[in-house]
């Protein structure tokens, strides 16, 4: 399980970003974005513009949440995908991993047939990405101590200097 303070490299957002954009066209989609689960905007495509990006990632993710707990009330690990109907607006949530979510804002143009089908086959790309931003991190981890080269002399000099 990655933690909550995950990191992703440049290489790795654009290919989340060039999967999003392509879930736009092939989904008829209005917006894409993917938000981690503490409320942060990973990336956004399509037509975003009108929406408070930062609102909505963080309702996403306690949108998210709270369907976490009410699937472990009913005795389910989770609901990795929930759908709201509006009027006109549509979004389609799913859990990517356990540290992103995907949300797909679509109007009639579109239909949850089709944004499930190709939410589907996007999901096993971006899984894929995640798994390698969690290797990288592990991988990366074993080599970093960032204290091991600090000594106690170092630290009575840094806090012994003279304002």
């Amino acid at each position: 399980m990655l933690s909550s303070q995950m990191v992703i490299y440049e290489e790795e957002h654009q290919k989340l970003t060039e999967i999003c954009e392509r879930l736009v066209r092939d989904a008829l989609a209005k917006a894409i974005f993917i938000v981690d689960k503490d409320g942060q905007l990973v990336t956004a495509t399509g037509e975003t513009t009108g929406i408070d990006t930062t609102g909505l990632a963080s309702l996403v993710a306690g949108s998210t949440a709270a369907t976490g707990s009410l699937a472990l009330m009913l005795g389910e690990e989770e609901f990795p995908v929930h759908f709201h109907e509006g009027k006109s607006k549509h979004l389609h949530v799913s859990v990517i991993g356990d540290t992103l979510i995907l949300v797909v804002i679509f109007d009639e143009r579109s239909s949850l047939g089709l944004v499930r089908l190709r939410v589907k086959r996007a999901y096993a790309e971006m899984a894929d990405i995640i798994a390698a931003v969690a290797e990288k991190a592990k991988d990366g981890n074993k080599d970093m101590d960032i204290f091991g080269e600090i000594t106690d002399d170092d630290i009575d000099s840094l806090f012994n200097d003279a304002f």
